[in-house]
């Protein structure tokens, strides 16, 4: 069996799965001891749907986690089972297409299991400006944080369509790296291990803000957990 450090490490090369809370994902858990869960399962927000309000409305929230979310869960399952009959039938006429939705809808999932971490309630460890070493390091990479957050709005603002802003740490480089996700998969630098996503599909803001992408996105400052942001560069570095 392997132990939980082993497990936890190994997990870095799936872009940040090792810096999850074990508590909040128990499904994924089932790994350590040698095999993955037979279904994928999104789990409870570590917060009510309510208490991203004012920045990200309830009626957003309850959408975005109970049916967006649950869409990739079910998608990257049925996804599973596809290929899974196909190597069993000899037949893979059809992995091509298959490969393409495990991609999609496995990065729909992990990327929303770091989204719901990533942010906390006003005043409750959401919000303010980080310390410690990611705060170093952010100023050492970016300048100053008044710097990188203009960065990281600027990027996050203007993704063409449906993607996510990313503040990643790359391995290779040894620092901190600002990128855009086109959909749930595409553009991520290889080396990378996402500390913090900002999701801008329009489902994330859309019943509040409308087109306002930008006001959403300065909103979401307000309730980024820079906490988990420090955890998951610990785990990366």
């Amino acid at each position: 069996m392997t132990t939980r450090r082993k497990f936890i490490g190994g997990l870095g090369a799936f872009g940040g799965l090792a810096m999850l809370p074990t508590e909040m994902f128990p499904t994924l858990m089932a790994m350590e001891d040698g095999a993955p869960p037979t279904e994928y399962k999104i789990q409870p927000l570590p917060y009510d749907y309510k208490d991203l309000e004012p920045h990200i409305d309830e009626a957003t929230m309850k959408v975005h986690h109970d049916k967006h979310h649950q869409a990739y869960a079910d998608g990257l399952n049925k996804a599973l089972a596809g290929l899974a009959a196909a190597r069993d039938k000899n037949d893979f006429a059809a992995v091509g297409s298959l490969s393409r939705q495990l991609a999609f809808h496995a990065g729909g999932f992990h990327n929303h299991n770091i989204f719901w971490n990533n942010m906390a309630p006003t005043g409750k460890g959401g919000g303010g400006q980080p310390s410690g070493k990611l705060a170093d390091a952010i100023a050492r990479d970016f300048g100053s944080f008044e710097k990188f957050s203009a960065h990281f709005t600027a990027a996050t603002t203007t993704v063409e369509g449906n993607g996510w802003g990313v503040l990643a740490h790359h391995t290779g480089l040894k620092r901190l790296v600002i990128f855009t996700m086109m959909n749930q998969q595409l553009g991520p630098p290889v080396g990378t291990t996402p500390l913090l996503m900002c999701d801008v599909w329009e489902h994330a803001y859309y019943l509040k803000y409308q087109n306002k992408r930008a006001d959403y996105v300065k909103a979401w400052w307000n309730v980024v957990n820079w906490k988990d942001v420090a955890q998951r560069l610990d785990a990366a570095s």
